[in-house]
């Protein structure tokens, strides 16, 4: 990895998780007593951890185009609580049966099958409200509520998450890899970019160039994740290493080794670099977070 990005990249993760964390306690603060226990799973898988990258993009994109970090928080925030949400549900025993997440039993373990997957619903329905109730442009505010909805619903990461069921079930399932993972993961994190350019008003010509960025480090930062499941431990990675694999998931490795994920990787994150070009060395922090997520350890 290049020095700079080794070294840069952290500390503008930091910065940004620092602010996002603190208005995560904030808004996951139980209202009554009576909600106390919901509030306290939900807050367990929020604030456990995590790189928050998608936030990091929402903030950047933002910045990029002149937004206010105010509505950008906001924005970052909402499309926390949904990949949370999302993680929640993932680890449940319908779905991936896991133990680990952030280095630390999933949220069913702790709260209980029921408890969990009401957290997990609770966090998905309060990001529509803090993008309602926090970002004071009603105009600004209806678009990123769309661009969340369409990023996690039927046609984004839901049914990525139904295409790679079947997949897994059905070995003789038509699905490709490429199409479960730009619904499965790649859709939200071109979410988060839209969020952050949507918060700047961004014209048309650089909405289309973010959404193009964002598309591929969408899909770069998957396919690393498949090559990291395949060759980390669980310990780097913080969640189960290889159950992918036990899983008969359709991954990238799976289908194309190692040695081409990675080409493959490599060409999405030249992809997302490029759509930067009219943005100058203003882009950089946002081409250095794509090289630091395909080039990362964990």
């Amino acid at each position: 990895m290049n020095r700079r990005v080794q070294d840069h990249v952290p500390r503008l993760l930091d910065e940004i998780a620092g602010r996002v964390n603190a208005r995560l306690e904030i808004l996951l603060r139980s209202p009554d007593r009576e909600s106390e226990q919901l509030y306290e799973a939900m807050r367990y898988s929020v604030l456990a951890g995590g790189k928050r990258f998608r936030p990091a993009l929402v903030l950047l994109a933002a910045r990029l185009v002149g937004g206010d970090d105010e509505s950008a928080l906001a924005a970052a925030c909402a499309i926390e609580m949904v990949h949370t949400y999302s993680l929640i549900h993932d680890d449940l025993p319908a779905m991936d049966n896991d133990d680990l997440r952030r280095g630390r039993p999933t949220n069913h373990k702790v709260f209980g099958e029921a408890l969990a997957i009401l957290a997990g619903d609770a966090l998905l329905t309060e990001a529509f409200v803090v993008l309602g109730r926090d970002v004071t442009d009603g105009r600004k505010a209806a678009r990123l509520v769309r661009e969340l909805a369409e990023a996690a619903g039927a046609v984004g990461m839901v049914g990525g998450q139904a295409a790679d069921l079947d997949a897994e079930r059905n070995p003789s399932s038509t699905v490709t890899v490429e199409t479960i993972h730009r619904r499965k993961t790649a859709r939200m994190i071109e979410g988060a970019v839209m969020m952050g350019a949507l918060v700047g008003s961004a014209p048309e010509q650089k909405l289309e160039a973010l959404r193009r960025y964002g598309r591929h480090v969408g899909l770069a930062f998957q396919i690393a994740d498949d090559i990291l499941d395949a060759s980390g431990t669980s310990e780097s990675l913080g969640k189960t290493a290889g159950k992918d694999a036990a899983h008969g998931k359709r991954t990238y490795v799976q289908v194309y080794g190692l040695d081409e994920s990675r080409q493959r990787a490599r060409a999405e994150l030249n992809a997302a670099v490029n759509a930067l070009d009219e943005f100058g060395d203003q882009g950089n922090d946002l081409r250095d977070l794509a090289r630091f997520c395909v080039e990362r350890e964990h």
